[in-house]
């Protein structure tokens, strides 16, 4: 989703008007049952798949079946993402209610005390062996899919490639965290296995993209960028391949076994 504004081009001396998009982004009040759970500012699309993302990763729903409905409201400051859960999954928010202003910019905002961090918890991951040639495939066929990123050059990607590398979803969002949880809101809604490919995003690879990862069971994670020294202790505790400062002639394997 993008809206218009003008981009003067120089051509010898004379200015040239032409028009250019520019990522929206607004303010969105994700609420459970009736009780404002957190605001995110973020791309206002896909919003069904953010909702199930998130409500995984963040451990509010155990399976995509924890969700009955999800709707969207117009409100004068901005948006309200209103999920309906099962009972016992409401009642779970309302016992761990938290203030927290979510940005763009970081996953954990918000938190009280250190004990609340997310995490995934620790269970087998998609048992992943990366191929090179199926990672080197995958980042050449991204930038096909980043309709919004090609006219806006503003916001992040995260995919789902298959084992050989063949890009067979993607989500786009101002966030990075959000792209990422919406994505596996549609991997979850498609009902796709996590040992049929790996993760690719076009962000750094901190500490909740990882948990993120885990949370939806995914052996592998590729990122554009570098991880941070969290990401890489989590990676390794949960048994996940990490490949970082991924390009086309040339990837870093941080952790986990690719092969030769």
């Amino acid at each position: 989703m993008a809206v218009e504004t003008t981009t003067l081009r120089f051509d010898g001396t004379n200015p040239q008007a032409a028009p250019r998009a520019v990522a929206v982004e607004v303010p969105v009040n994700v609420v459970y049952g009736t009780v404002p759970y957190v605001v995110m500012m973020m791309t206002p699309a896909d919003f069904e798949d953010f909702a199930v993302g998130f409500s995984l990763t963040e451990g509010i729903a155990r399976t995509r079946a924890d969700i009955r409905r999800v709707w969207v409201t117009q409100e004068p400051d901005g948006l309200r993402l209103m999920v309906d859960l099962v009972a016992e999954r409401l009642h779970w928010v309302l016992s761990r209610r938290r203030a927290m202003s979510g940005r763009t910019s970081c996953g954990v905002c918000g938190i009280e005390d250190l004990a609340t961090l997310p995490r995934a918890a620790q269970r087998p991951l998609a048992n992943m062996c990366l191929e090179p040639t199926a990672v080197q495939r995958a980042l050449l066929g991204l930038s096909a899919h980043q309709t919004l990123n090609d006219a806006t050059r503003a916001v992040h990607a995260a995919a789902w490639a298959g084992q050989s590398g063949e890009i067979a979803c993607v989500r786009e969002d101002v966030g990075r965290h959000n792209a990422l949880d919406k994505l596996i809101g549609a991997l979850l809604t498609r009902q796709t296995h996590p040992d049929s490919g790996f993760f690719l995003v076009t962000s750094r690879c901190s500490y909740e993209m990882v948990e993120k990862a885990a949370a939806f069971g995914a052996g592998a994670l590729v990122a554009i960028s570098a991880p941070t020294s969290l990401g890489l202790e989590r990676a390794r505790h949960h048994g996940m391949t990490l490949v970082g400062v991924a390009r086309p002639d040339a990837i870093t394997i941080f952790c986990g076994s690719m092969h030769e």
